[in-house]
């Protein structure tokens, strides 16, 4: 079982190094779906996973200097308390102890949003960059609180279900900076938010009793290496290949967890 979890672990380390995404996206339905763990272990072992394998492939992209501090800072200032707030919600309920139905009928519903938005991330963009060419003053006048904005919704659902920093981080990336951010930057970047958000998000759930420290050592075995040789050749990635497949495989994952 370990050589299992170490291959899984390599397989979407890779995927997060190439594209940003995969993350969660991934690994919790693996977890729960094929490894038959309960969903809040699942969430709270894929956020510690996350954490531990996106630091390793941020470290290459902030020695290539493919970060955008500013964009970073902004998408922080929303993701940051709303983790916070969200695992207060979660002590207080008793959610993430108790909520194992109604978890995976969350995280089924946060797969297939992410499926919608890696399908259209194309035209998502293109919006954005119709708006910025259109109305550039306003455009830009509304970025930075659209950027908290989409930080807070990000840290909520990346807490809840360990699934949204990278597919959906990237695709409001694309729509609020359609200029700014180069495909290098906008996964350096995505990768970059998410380490403190899930090592904030991961240490609620370590609080809650949602982390199996064994089985996250197997997928980190395989994961660190995976992400590094993925970040390595993020630039030259196939991405206009890898986001469908993943959205395809995502859309299947998410009928069979929303419909049991």
């Amino acid at each position: 079982m370990e050589g299992l979890n170490a291959l899984a672990g390599f397989g979407v380390g890779l995927l997060v190094g190439l594209t940003g995404v995969g993350g969660g996206s991934l690994m919790t339905p693996i977890l729960v779906l094929l490894f038959g763990h309960a969903p809040a272990v699942a969430v709270g072992t894929d956020l510690w996973f996350a954490a531990l394998t996106k630091s390793a492939g941020s470290v290459l992209h902030h020695g290539r200097g493919t970060v955008d501090w500013q964009v970073l800072r902004r998408l922080w200032l929303g993701s940051l308390p709303a983790a916070l707030l969200t695992l207060l919600w979660m002590h207080l309920s008793g959610f993430g102890r108790q909520g194992n139905g109604a978890l995976v009928a969350i995280v089924g519903g946060v797969l297939l949003l992410t499926a919608l938005a890696m399908l259209f991330k194309n035209r998502i963009h293109a919006v954005g960059q119709g708006l910025r060419t259109q109305t550039p003053d306003a455009f830009k006048r509304v970025q930075p609180a659209l950027t908290v904005v989409a930080g807070a919704v990000l840290g909520v659902l990346v807490t809840l279900t360990s699934i949204g920093a990278g597919a959906l981080g990237t695709v409001m990336l694309v729509y609020l900076y359609p200029r700014r951010l180069t495909s290098a930057r906008l996964v350096g970047t995505d990768i970059l938010h998410a380490v403190p958000l899930t090592i904030l998000a991961g240490t609620g759930h370590l609080l809650l009793g949602n982390v199996d420290l064994p089985l996250l050592g197997s997928l980190l075995l395989g994961s660190i290496p995976g992400v590094l040789l993925g970040s390595h050749y993020s630039s030259r990635a196939p991405d206009g290949l890898l986001r469908p497949v993943i959205a395809g495989v995502l859309v299947l994952v998410a009928i069979k967890m929303l419909l049991g």
